[in-house]
């Protein structure tokens, strides 16, 4: 059985082990082929990698195949942001983009990210397609290649710097000169993934006090994980207050979700991110719009929905999932977003963007004259306290199905002295009690990983939610 299956955003394997160059060839080729399949292999093709190790060679081995199959490739000189791939895509109108990277996942993984011809992730039934057509090759003979000097010498594969390309996109969409003015002192971490460098030069050349941590090639994120997450952002908090910043920001390893550390150098949740991002948008910049959250994201989107009048819909885990709503010529999505600190914007792209949103942050930061917790403090005023937290444990596959029937066989009636007014199974095992607090039970579908999440009044609400959630799946 070929180990290539695409799950809630690409594929993902050990380098060596399943990610090999063999397999990478036999992807791009299947990618090949579905270009030719759906009638568009004239578009071309943008390949894109992150900093993990010989991301750049995988990236030319996927290159050498799609332009062996006569279709033009537009190919990074330099480890790229996702998002800045997945927006170039549609400055250039070609077919898709193959993005090398495994994202936030530890140094000893790789992956391969498909986007469609819209630059979003590609939906369930493309992934299939892809699928069917890996299946279909029995031996590397199946795989057309051609030498890399040879494809650039023939015109198939050309190197392109799509940076300029999304950097005049953003300053059309931001004011970017006020926050340049702004004399904040910020610290960015790109957690030695694809966003060093590219944030700071897209704000830096104003008043702003700028320092960039991590921002070296270093494929083993020595001391880290490259999510930005604790406790993998400790030396950001400590960078924050030893340097008395405004503000710490962090994307993770290919730039698509995002992070921030206030003032004090304490960890933001996310999920107080996305309601502040809404309310920037809603409050600040007068937007209307769809509100689009994955199953495990705040509640407070709804109460800021009411309070402007703007529909908040919900999805399963999965950027793809809110990019199928983007792109329906009948919605208007104002914002989209997940609890993983990834979100998009209907005007920018239909797709994630770390860098965009962090931009979106400091710009909110600048027009409301206020510190990360200020705006904390501003926003539970409105909505009303909201604590939320997530824990993830490691289990033996052979226990998946044990924790699935064990959870499904005793569902609680009571929680904390509550009832439980709604149980679904939307998207893994969710139960909201009587006060709005919510406890869910769900597996990652990249990782093989149990996830518990809760938002609820006070922290110490929270902390006896994710106990009772281990006791409920018998982690």
């Amino acid at each position: 059985m070929n180990p290539i299956k695409f799950g809630t955003d690409g594929w993902r394997a050990i380098i060596a082990r399943d990610f090999t160059y063999d397999n990478v060839r036999i992807c791009a080729q299947a990618v090949a082929d579905y270009l030719r399949e759906s009638g568009i292999t004239d578009k071309g093709l943008v390949i894109g990698y992150d900093t993990r190790f010989a991301s750049e060679d995988f990236a030319a081995a996927a290159a050498e195949v799609v332009a062996g199959n006569d279709i033009k490739v537009y190919l990074s000189p330099s480890p790229i942001p996702t998002p800045i791939v997945s927006y170039s895509v549609i400055a250039k109108q070609t077919g898709g983009a193959i993005v090398i990277t495994a994202s936030h996942n530890p140094p000893a993984w790789n992956g391969i990210k498909f986007k469609t011809s819209d630059g979003a992730g590609a939906p369930g039934h493309v992934t299939q397609e892809i699928e069917k057509y890996i299946g279909q090759i029995n031996t590397l003979d199946d795989v057309k290649s051609i030498p890399l000097t040879e494809a650039i010498r023939k015109g198939l594969i050309e190197y392109l710097d799509m940076f300029p390309i999304y950097r005049r996109h953003v300053e059309a969409l931001l004011d970017l000169g006020g926050l340049r003015r702004s004399n904040l002192k910020i610290v960015i971490d790109p957690m030695y993934g694809t966003s060093q460098g590219y944030l700071k030069s897209l704000i830096e050349g104003g008043t702003l006090d700028i320092t960039e941590i991590h921002n070296e090639r270093n494929p083993l994120f020595p001391g880290l994980y490259p999510e930005p997450i604790p406790p993998h952002i400790t030396e950001l908090t400590e960078a924050v207050k030893r340097l008395k910043a405004d503000v710490g920001v962090a994307t993770d390893g290919d730039g698509d979700r995002m992070g921030i550390v206030d003032e004090n150098g304490n960890y933001v949740p996310i999920v107080q991110v996305f309601a502040l991002l809404a309310l920037y948008l809603l409050e600040i910049r007068g937007e209307k719009g769809l509100i689009v959250k994955t199953v495990n994201a705040t509640n407070m989107l709804y109460t800021l929905g009411d309070m402007h009048g703007v529909t908040v819909r919900e999805t399963p885990v999965g950027f793809k999932y809110i990019a199928e709503i983007m792109l329906d010529k009948n919605e208007n999505v104002l914002i989209g977003g997940e609890e993983s600190g990834s979100f998009g914007y209907e005007k920018h792209m239909p797709e994630r963007d770390g860098i965009f949103s962090i931009l979106c942050f400091l710009d909110l930061m600048v027009r409301t004259e206020k510190t990360p917790s200020q705006l904390i403090d501003y926003l539970f005023s409105k909505v009303g306290p909201h604590y939320y937290d997530r824990i993830d444990i490691d289990f033996p596959e052979s226990e998946r199905q044990w924790i699935i029937d064990r959870v499904i066989n005793n569902p609680p009636c009571e929680i904390q002295g509550m009832k439980v007014k709604k149980y679904d199974t939307f998207d893994g095992y969710k139960y909201t009690l009587t006060d709005d607090s919510w406890l869910l039970i769900r597996f990652s579908g990249t990782e093989p990983l149990l996830r518990i999440y809760t938002e609820s009044t006070s922290p110490e609400r929270v902390e006896d939610l994710l106990r009772i959630g281990r006791g409920i799946a018998g982690v």
